[in-house]
């Protein structure tokens, strides 16, 4: 049976909720933006020498600003734009389009009464958000 996207996204939603999953995404663009900023403002302050001192301070506090944000990885999923949902989708259904099911809710108690297709299907997830998404993974509470 065809299964969409967002089935797909809601499969993998509670199977990463079930094992307690958060993920920090690290936002290098605002980083480098905020050193980027900084280092003008250095350099119009204080000529090049502020330039350094500037995209060094900007860096640092970009750095402290974007890391160690956790957020569950079910609202990682949700917040996806649709292409990178797709992306996703893509590489988990290779793993469910083997099984035989009717419906989302047989397919989920399927994968859920199946350790060996959750560890699958986490190792899809797992290498898309920390390759893709750049992400450090955390599990548990």
């Amino acid at each position: 049976m065809p299964v969409n996207v967002d089935e797909v996204l809601e499969l993998l939603s509670h199977l990463s909720e079930e094992k307690g999953m958060k993920a920090a995404v690290k936002n290098s663009a605002q980083g480098a933006l905020l050193a980027g900023a900084t280092a003008f403002l250095g350099g119009l302050m204080g000529g090049p020498p502020g330039i350094a001192v500037g995209g060094a301070c900007g860096g640092l506090i970009g750095a402290w600003m974007t890391a160690g944000k956790f957020k569950p990885v079910p609202q990682i999923l949700l917040e996806l734009p649709p292409a990178e949902k797709q992306k996703l989708y893509d590489k988990a259904i290779v793993i469910l389009n083997h099984l035989d099911w009717t419906d989302i809710a047989q397919l989920t108690a399927l994968v859920m009464g199946n350790a060996g297709l959750q560890e699958k299907l986490l190792s899809v997830l797992i290498n898309y958000l920390s390759t893709e998404l750049r992400a450090e993974i955390q599990y548990g509470e």
